[in-house]
C-alpha cells in the first residue's frame, strides 16, 4: 500500500503533538516550496534522503499505437530523484 498525504499528515501531528489540521499546513507548505523549486529547475538535496533533480528529455520519436502513424514527440522536463547512501543501505537492511 502506498503511503499517502493524509497518513503522513496524521503521523506528523502525532510525532509532534499538532493538531491534524496545523501537520497538514505544515506538510503542504513544504510540498510547496519543493514544487516552486523544481519548477524554477532547481535541485532540492536531503541530507540522508536523497536528491531530486529537473532532466531535460530532447524531442524523440514515437508511434501511436491506434493508427500506428510515427510522429515526433515534444521535449519535456521530468524530476528524477537519486536515493542517498544512508537511504540505500536502510531499504536494503536486512537482504
Amino acid at each position: 500500500m502506498a503511503l499517502t498525504k493524509h497518513t503522513i499528515v496524521e503521523s506528523v501531528a502525532e510525532k509532534l503533538d499538532l493538531k491534524p489540521l496545523q501537520a497538514k499546513g505544515i506538510i503542504e507548505e513544504l510540498l510547496e516550496i519543493m514544487k516552486s523549486t523544481l519548477a524554477a529547475e532547481e535541485d532540492i538535496m536531503i541530507s540522508g534522503f536523497g536528491k531530486f533533480q529537473v532532466k531535460k528529455k530532447s524531442p524523440r520519436k514515437g508511434r501511436n499505437p491506434a493508427t500506428s502513424k510515427e510522429m515526433i514527440l515534444d521535449g519535456r522536463r521530468v524530476v528524477v530523484f537519486k536515493c542517498s547512501g544512508k537511504l540505500r543501505d536502510k531499504i536494503n537492511e536486512g537482504r
